[in-house]
């Protein structure tokens, strides 16, 4: 059986344009330019815009949404473009704030997405950490996203805002992705501890998923992260594993043969 390539293209941050086929998928979309939004209890200023604006884009028909709650994950004109689409699949608490069209998932939760010409993808939210152990009354709930087309999870991986640990490393026994994208960045907004995956993470998730390839995203365009795109590829280097990690430049799409 012959399967539509995947196509993602990175429009800044944690937003990527997933499309298979006539599905057009959008994580955590952040479209608003530069600027400041506060300066306590954490500082969120924004540093660099979309490579894409929404217009751009055109038709999605459904949101990754890993967590609603802050601004580089989901800013003012994001969360101004939720409405725009069928479905926004994100955290149970987040569905409740949202409403509307939002599906609240629970971790290894499965749903399925209808596309055009019978296509269709299998929608599981995987477990996310976002931070150190014991994060989370500050940093609250967080989901990640695994997609499949003919069984949970055998297609595509997006970590949204999580370190590695348990919950991550159990989606590597459950799921055989053949993409996984990072959410990287080493983001410290709240001190010396990584509330994203660091280089260690992610030397971490490509020996969990051998046969997979890694895409990083989330590691520019806010001041409070820590770790670039070149930064990580350096590591990955001097792993031996430079290979594993993919170029992924903003608004240039990138294809993978997903086929049998």
């Amino acid at each position: 059986m012959s399967h539509p390539t995947l196509v993602l293209t990175l429009i800044g941050g944690p937003t990527v344009l997933i499309e298979y086929g006539p599905i057009r998928l959008l994580t955590d979309p952040t479209f608003d330019p530069p600027g400041l939004y506060r300066e306590t209890p954490v500082r969120f200023e924004k540093t660099s815009g979309p490579a894409l604006s929404i217009e751009q884009i055109g038709r999605v028909d459904a949101v990754l949404l890993s967590h609603d709650h802050h601004f580089d994950n989901l800013d003012n004109a994001g969360r101004a473009m939720l409405p725009s689409v069928s479905k926004v699949f994100t955290t149970k608490a987040g569905a409740q704030r949202l409403g509307g069209n939002a599906l609240g998932l629970d971790p290894f939760e499965t749903t399925r997405l209808e596309g055009a010409n019978g296509e269709g993808l299998l929608v599981t939210a995987t477990p996310a950490r976002h931070g150190p152990v014991g994060i989370e009354p500050m940093s609250g709930d967080v989901v990640g996203f695994a997609l499949g087309r003919e069984r949970p999870g055998d297609l595509l991986y997006v970590t949204g805002d999580t370190v590695w640990y348990e919950g991550t490393a159990e989606v590597s026994r459950v799921f055989d992705p053949r993409i996984v994208v990072l959410f990287t960045g080493a983001a410290e907004p709240r001190g010396r501890y990584h509330m994203t995956m660091g280089s260690e993470d992610a030397l971490a998730a490509a020996h969990a998923f051998p046969q997979a390839d890694l895409v990083a995203v989330h590691n520019e365009g806010w001041v409070h992260l820590r770790e670039s795109h070149s930064q990580l590829a350096d590591v990955f280097a001097q792993f031996n594993q430079a290979d594993r990690l993919k170029p992924f430049e903003k608004g240039k799409p990138m294809e993978f043969d997903v086929g049998q």
